[in-house]
């Protein structure tokens, strides 16, 4: 793992660094780009410009480890909001929500209980419930309420990434249920007896990994593949084993990020492959800003200067 990439991991975790950057003008303009507002009506604007040019989208409202169980009833009813307002829209959208933002530091069968109706509003919708990856600590318990959850209904999918040691024999056990998985390679900072750090180890298990999912044992009733990287030539690989497994399109997804190479989303789109913009909005972006620039470290020393000015 670069230097860069551990500065920025590390930098994702700190809390005076978060409170100092997120009132620096520069920084709160530079974050626009992976993000078009704090506000969930920015996000359906943003989805709606896409939805002409075949783009769907998943919306995730920025934050983590609430701090009181009454937080995760706010979270909830924003939630059932949001899916509100992406009927209202006549969009094709999904929602993907981190555990710990519906209290499952403090109470996993409430966290269980709030997941539970929300992938039932979800349901009613014929919209897909994504269960977002945290830290390794949150692995299992995380696949766990997967699990849980899948075991009601087929409209859930969970976040996998790749860079884990444990992933291959997880996606072993996740495939047998017919999942919904959607592989990233993984964002957070973890000990090397966790997760590979080395980029090309982490890009040969994401390639083995997405490659796994799109065997033929994989192909159960409610199972689906996101493929989540902005790797275009991960992608390219992924397409030519799947044009030479003569894999259906119903099969696969692509997954990217609001604000990153959209070029390459509308050209999936233009080609007839699926792709969803994953949306992001929210107050509490900064840790999750930070980890999008340790995915992409070229240009940040620019960005960090600017955080300490003023």
């Amino acid at each position: 793992m670069s230097v860069m990439r551990k500065v920025l991991l590390w930098a994702s975790t700190n809390a005076w660094l978060r409170e100092r950057a997120t009132r620096t003008h520069f920084v709160r303009i530079s974050v626009r780009k992976f993000m078009p507002g704090e506000h969930i009506e920015d996000a359906i604007t943003a989805a709606v410009a896409l939805k002409p040019q075949g783009v769907n989208a998943i919306f995730t409202k920025l934050g983590e480890n609430i701090s009181q169980l009454s937080e995760a009833q706010d979270v909830y009813d924003h939630y059932i909001k949001v899916l509100s307002l992406i009927k209202g829209a006549g969009i094709d959208g999904e929602i993907s929500i981190k555990p710990t933002q519906l209290g499952y530091d403090q109470d996993k069968e409430i966290c269980f209980d709030y997941c539970m109706k929300i992938l039932n509003a979800c349901e009613a919708q014929n919209t897909l419930f994504w269960i977002d990856m945290e830290g390794s600590i949150y692995t299992q318990g995380t696949i766990d309420l997967f699990k849980r959850l899948r075991a009601h209904s087929t409209k859930v999918g969970i976040a996998i990434q790749a860079y884990m040691i444990r992933t291959d024999k997880d996606l072993d056990d996740l495939a047998a249920l017919g999942s919904t998985i959607r592989m990233v390679k993984g964002a957070y900072l973890e000990p090397p007896t966790v997760a590979f750090a080395e980029k090309s180890k982490v890009d040969e298990q994401y390639y083995k990994n997405c490659a796994r999912l799109l065997q033929d044992d994989a192909n159960r009733p409610g199972a689906l593949l996101h493929m989540g990287t902005h790797d275009t030539i991960l992608q390219d690989r992924l397409l030519a084993l799947i044009k030479e497994r003569q894999i259906d399109k119903s099969r696969y997804e692509f997954a990217m990020l609001y604000g990153i190479n959209t070029p390459r989303q509308l050209e999936l789109a233009r080609r007839g492959e699926r792709i969803r913009c994953l949306v992001a909005y929210g107050e509490y972006w900064f840790p999750w800003y930070m980890r999008r620039l340790g995915e992409r470290p070229a240009n940040v020393w620019f960005v960090i200067k600017n955080i300490f000015k003023g």
